[in-house]
């Protein structure tokens, strides 16, 4: 393993898990820490976007080019994302199985759609 991928992976995980737990302190009434989980999921969401420039970096690409299809590829991953959440919170918090399964599933088809989207099919 390159030493580029080992830093990617524990940054990636470090940054996956503060979100993870920052979320689910922000939304978990029973935890009563909302503000400190705004606080984790931000600082998840800034050490991700660290991570990504650390390891382009280090692998001596060039930076991201922000275009049109970059836009809309980060705003189909969002929605995706959102999708699948709500989909996930129907199902267990507002005990909806049903429709949660039908949001969840469009969110995952969301999401699925990223990879031709950006790998291309050959």
């Amino acid at each position: 393993m390159k030493k580029s991928n080992f830093v990617a992976l524990v940054l990636g995980t470090v940054s996956g898990v503060l979100f993870a737990l920052g979320m689910c302190m922000a939304l978990l009434p029973d935890w009563n820490a909302f503000k400190p989980g705004i606080i984790f999921g931000a600082v998840g969401i800034v050490l991700g976007l660290i991570t990504v420039f650390v390891w382009r970096k280090m692998e001596r690409k060039a930076p991201i080019k922000i275009s049109g299809r970059t836009v809309g590829i980060i705003i189909l991953a969002i929605i995706g994302s959102l999708t699948l959440g709500v989909g996930m919170c129907f199902c267990m918090v507002w005990e909806n199985i049903v429709l949660g399964t039908v949001i969840g599933l469009a969110g995952i088809i969301a999401l699925l759609m990223l990879i031709p989207i950006t790998k291309g099919i050959k």
